[in-house]
């Protein structure tokens, strides 16, 4: 019996989630430079004719990979702002959020790490790294819209609300890169202890089964 238009879309969709993970791994531990086409393929255990199939090149890849990274983040970042909640519970809460994906998603940390590797180094195209800037800024401006609000509401600390979003997101990006290059399990410092970097108060905050998680 054929296989059905949804059945071949699964089959497409799984294929290239395989070709994402493995050069994710490629890349975060040799380098964008030192890994090559046929080292995803091998990795994959396809051929680099199917290989070529779905991506026309090791660019394509990361690109997509990043891509897909900035993505989940700005989604995450949305669903925070639009939270019917004071704003500097909204902060505490992307903080949770945010430090129990480092914990608990291989592809998170290592998408980061692979990010840091490459964001000076891999030979993409301009276009690319326009599309790529834009949507990295997204999440940036929408912290930096909540610290400013949150400053009118009185639970934010004083300070210049981007400038506030860009420690709040290198923070969240540096604990992800380094857990991301560590070979042996360690403990991941509490999110509370940094939310005294931008809230004047501690804010408790309930425990949510449905919070939003930003990687596999």
């Amino acid at each position: 019996m054929a296989r059905t238009a949804a059945q071949n879309k699964r089959i497409r969709d799984a294929k290239r989630e395989l070709i994402l993970t493995t050069a994710l791994n490629q890349f975060s531990l040799k380098g964008y430079y030192s890994t090559r086409i046929q080292d995803i393929a091998e990795a994959a255990d396809i051929s680099q004719g199917l290989m070529y199939y779905y991506y026309r090149s090791k660019e394509a890849i990361y690109v997509d990979l990043v891509d897909d990274s900035l993505e989940r983040i700005n989604e995450t970042a949305r669903y925070v702002r639009e939270m019917t909640r004071p704003f500097g519970e909204k902060i505490m809460y992307a903080l949770r959020i945010l430090f129990k994906t480092i914990e608990t998603s291989y592809r998170f940390r290592q998408t980061c790490r692979m990010i840091a590797q490459a964001a000076y180094q891999a030979d993409i195209s301009d276009e690319a790294k326009v599309q790529l800037d834009k949507k990295r800024d997204i999440s940036y401006r929408i912290m930096a819209e909540i610290f400013r609000k949150g400053q009118v509401e009185g639970s934010v600390v004083d300070g210049d609300p981007m400038e506030l979003s860009i420690l709040f997101w290198t923070s969240v990006n540096g604990l992800a890169i380094y857990y991301a290059t560590r070979d042996i399990a360690t403990t991941l410092p509490d999110y509370r202890l940094v939310a005294p970097m931008f809230l004047k108060n501690y804010i408790e905050i309930a425990d949510d089964d449905k919070d939003p998680q930003l990687g596999g």
